[in-house]
């Protein structure tokens, strides 16, 4: 494989003049693991060894992949940086790759993978007995641009069974990417176990029957729906990605998207406007009228499903959701004004602050930072709390400016679920037209912000949610290929203006990551358009016409 061919594109490439070829891996090398790079050395082991067939025992000498820890990159290239050699020219060693961590290590390994070619991600070796493994001498140095670099997951609209998760995580790892935000709890379904509330699961994981399509489809599903993770598939899924270098955010909606709760415990709802007791878990898609009720027994209620998740999920950020939350009830419940009113607050968007404030304390209090979609800034935010601008990037803008942190997911650009092409073949189609080059030229930084802002842009994520995605190979269809191009523009810290960006050349190289993809069991989007099987004729979507607001 040619080390031109690398998603993402590193910052640095070179080869040494006076020693052109490439150096095989085969039944002598082993691999040096240095302290702190076991993890590392095991994936390693475990992955190349299934798809080559070659031992790579443990020990050094001149045939060895050297994985160390070195303070000279993290000092240059940050701790999730690293320098791959292949050239043997540094210590005796066939491979060294150094890292400013043990992240920067791992980060190395999935380049030294690609460097393989496509059948290193294979689960069993393919080609010949004895077949040649060739890395081309050269020295690779790295480092990503953001630190949070992510895709969020909808398991809730349609749930995703625990290995599609894990896959997920590996396909994560492959492109760089370093945090899967699970989109956990919504008005059609609730998916994680929640001990102290079993209803939650045994009726607020499943649906009857559901939507086909956008919601002004006529056609239904009527095979019920569900499923859900239990606290052992949490901890699984959490420690595999913590393995390979993945944070894994939970998100719990509140107070809106929340009538699959209601449906489970119908007091957490508007009793006296609502009967929350006919309440279903929903079957269909749009933003929902039965939210949560502003009461302390509401609150108690999810300071314990927040005890038991904070137990099970390590990451320092816990999302709340907090979009799209409806007012009407609020506004019809004598309860929720008394409550507006004792509270002292304007209107019923103070009282969602005021919802959202109460679980951000909660949160800090317990060393942990809420961050939510951007309507959380509705009523202002304590200083600790993060912002996931989705609305455009006017939200993210706003919170930068405040002092808080934001991850730029913008739903006009970097939503997965939008549709890849115009025309009818494309499956459901939704939103804008977001083809492979419109997120290649996907810029997460606003040029508007000053330098003090822009240091609180932390990250960006695309966003696949699962409305009308209802297996595995439709998620995949939708995330991939743009997952590989949004990768770049969230890893590579060189990359130009958006208009100055070298398409054609990503596009050269997505012609060997096709192949990766290949190996990898992905269920991509050809660049000619979906196969015949992969179309769904006759479900209506809700396309958007023209270019995207860029707001």
């Amino acid at each position: 494989m040619d080390d031109n061919d690398l998603i993402p594109a590193p910052r640095r490439t070179a080869c040494r003049a006076d020693s052109p070829g490439y150096f095989s891996l085969d039944e002598d090398t082993t691999v040096d693991a240095r302290p702190g790079t076991e993890g590392v050395a095991r994936l390693l082991r475990a992955s190349l060894g299934a798809a080559t067939g070659l031992p790579l025992a443990p020990g050094g000498g001149p045939r060895a992949i050297v994985l160390r820890i070195g303070a000279d990159v993290d000092r240059e290239y940050g701790p999730e940086g690293y320098r791959l050699s292949t050239d043997g020219s540094v210590e005796d060693a066939a491979v060294v790759v150094e890292g400013g961590s043990a992240a920067g290590v791992f980060w190395g390994v999935q380049t030294l993978r690609q460097l393989l070619g496509p059948d290193a991600y294979r689960r069993a070796p393919v080609g010949p007995p004895g077949r040649d493994w060739d890395l081309p001498y050269v020295t690779v140095e790295d480092g990503p641009r953001f630190p949070w670099r992510g895709l969020l997951l909808d398991v809730a609209r349609h749930f995703l069974p625990k290995d599609d998760v894990l896959r997920y995580v590996d396909l994560l790892a492959a492109h760089k990417l370093n945090v899967l935000h699970l989109h956990l709890t919504d008005d059609q379904g609730w998916r994680i176990e929640i001990e102290r509330h079993p209803h939650l699961t045994a009726v607020g994981a499943w649906r009857a029957r559901t939507k086909q399509g956008h919601r002004a489809s006529p056609l239904w599903n009527d095979t019920p729906h569900g499923g859900y993770y239990t606290h052992a598939d949490i901890r699984e899924i959490v420690a595999y990605a913590a393995e390979r270098h993945v944070r894994v955010v939970p998100e719990i909606d509140i107070p809106g998207h929340a009538q699959a709760a209601i449906a489970a415990y119908p007091h957490l709802g508007n009793t006296d406007v609502v009967d929350t007791a006919a309440l279903r878990v929903w079957d269909t898609w749009g933003v929902n009228p039965n939210v949560l009720a502003p009461t302390d027994t509401t609150l108690r209620f999810f300071e314990g499903v927040l005890e038991e998740v904070l137990d099970l999920f390590p990451s320092p950020f816990v999302h709340l959701g907090g979009d799209e939350c409806p007012k009407d009830q609020w506004k019809a419940s004598p309860a929720a004004q008394a409550r507006i009113a004792e509270l002292g607050l304007a209107d019923e968007d103070g009282l969602q602050s005021w919802f959202v404030r109460h679980f951000d304390r909660w949160l800090a209090e317990r060393g942990r930072r809420l961050i939510g979609w951007d309507e959380i800034l509705e009523g202002g935010l304590a200083p600790g709390a993060a912002v996931s601008s989705w609305r455009g990037y006017a939200g993210g803008i706003a919170a930068a400016e405040a002092g808080h942190d934001v991850v730029m997911c913008p739903e006009q650009h970097v939503y997965l679920d939008h549709r890849q092409a115009p025309g009818d073949d494309e499956p459901v189609p939704l939103g804008y037209v977001r083809t492979l080059e419109d997120v290649y030229r996907f810029e997460p930084l606003p040029p508007q912000l000053s330098p003090e802002a822009a240091a609180h842009v932390i990250g960006t994520q695309a966003n696949a949610w699962t409305e009308v995605m209802d297996n595995r190979s439709r998620v995949d269809y939708q995330v991939f290929p743009r997952l590989a191009a949004f990768a770049e523009v969230a890893w590579c810290a060189g990359l130009p203006a958006p208009a100055e960006r070298d398409f054609a050349d990503f596009e050269r190289r997505m012609t060997a990551h096709y192949a990766r993809l290949d190996a990898l069991g992905v269920d991509y989007r050809p660049p000619g358009g979906p196969l015949p099987w992969q179309r769904r004729p006759g479900v209506a979507g809700r396309p958007a016409e023209g270019p995207p607001p860029n707001v």
